[in-house]
């Protein structure tokens, strides 16, 4: 199936040559009654991009398609995973440490299964040909985002099985045998859904995600150092959905997910680690249903996906953002 290319639907020009300029929107995919739920990467000189697509924001018809385009502007499916016993979500895009593309998701079982959550691996030497899905992980335990460093993969799972809420760490040398590094990495109100980035020290963050109403639903940040057993955590102060994180070349770090300031929509901050704060610097044309944003630098540009709602079909986007160095 070929998915066409659109005419930019936006375009913002800053007026100071020193903020973040919104240079373009693009819309990938609108296909679907509903897609979603988005991650990006480079590789192997093209670009692919994952998200959800269903009848709805939850919805047991759920799968993952995979796209592709050499320059970002015509896309093609690459891929398309689907499941007849479950709802599959949240495709996240990782290269291994053998240089396979992986994508981990997660399949909400439909009844009458006693799992409501299992996840899963997919595996590609060229973003094409994917072998079958392997289960991860412990059962109703949803590790959202796996990141590879210096041949691990680690990824952080949340438990989907109320009246637990918990975070655990998770580590794996090939990408399917996930085993706990940290029983319990956080567990102070319904914390999630979580994104880890490594630092050239080794150290690395990690950006979680916590909901409920006013103080008991802002973001939590952790910091911790080699072997990553040990975490540090500050208070964040605002809210942020389907988190991601990227260091900039400058040494700065990008956050974007869904922000709750003001009207809901999909926002670009800059995080500090030391102070621990998030201060929005764009907005993306968004609203509604949207977010979880992809985020990758090439080109001296932010190349970000996320979905939105905001013209009225949930559809995935793609932003190009240009970032003067400090």
């Amino acid at each position: 199936m070929f998915l066409a290319s659109f005419a930019a639907v936006a375009l913002v020009l800053q007026a100071d040559p020193g903020k973040p300029e919104l240079v373009d929107v693009r819309l990938v995919s609108n296909e679907a009654d509903h897609s979603a739920f988005t991650d990006l990467v480079w590789f192997r000189d093209a670009w692919f991009l994952s998200f959800r697509e269903g009848k709805g924001h939850v919805s047991p018809d759920g799968a993952l398609r995979v796209v592709t385009s050499p320059d970002g502007q015509e896309w093609t499916t690459a891929a398309r995973m689907t499941s007849e016993t479950g709802d599959l979500r949240d495709p996240k895009l990782s290269i291994t440490s053998d240089g396979r593309l992986m994508l981990a998701g997660v399949s909400a079982l439909n009844p009458p299964s006693d799992i409501k959550h299992q996840s899963m691996v997919w595996f590609s030497d060229d973003g094409r040909e994917w072998g079958e899905g392997k289960p991860i992980g412990e059962p109703n335990v949803w590790i959202w985002r796996p990141t590879w460093h210096k041949g691990t993969a680690y990824g952080v799972g949340y438990s989907t099985v109320p009246p637990e809420r918990f975070t655990r760490l998770y580590s794996s040398r090939d990408g399917v045998d996930f085993k706990p590094l940290v029983e319990t990495l956080a567990d102070n109100g319904f914390v999630n859904e979580a994104t880890l980035l490594f630092l050239p020290d080794d150290s690395a963050l990690c950006l979680m995600r916590r909901d409920g109403g006013g103080a008991a639903g802002t973001a939590q940040l952790g910091q911790s150092q080699p072997p990553y057993t040990e975490w540090t955590w500050k208070d964040l102060g605002m809210h942020l959905g389907g988190p991601n994180v990227i260091r900039l070349p400058d040494g700065r770090f990008v956050a974007g997910g869904r922000s709750v300031v003001g009207s809901t929509h999909t926002a670009l901050a800059w995080l500090d680690p030391e102070a621990g704060t998030l201060e929005e610097f764009l907005t993306l044309p968004s609203g509604g249903d949207s977010s979880y944003p992809g985020l990758v630098w090439r080109d001296g540009m932010l190349w970000v996906s996320y979905y939105s709602s905001h013209e009225g079909k949930t559809s995935v986007y793609l932003a190009r953002v240009k970032i003067p160095a400090k």
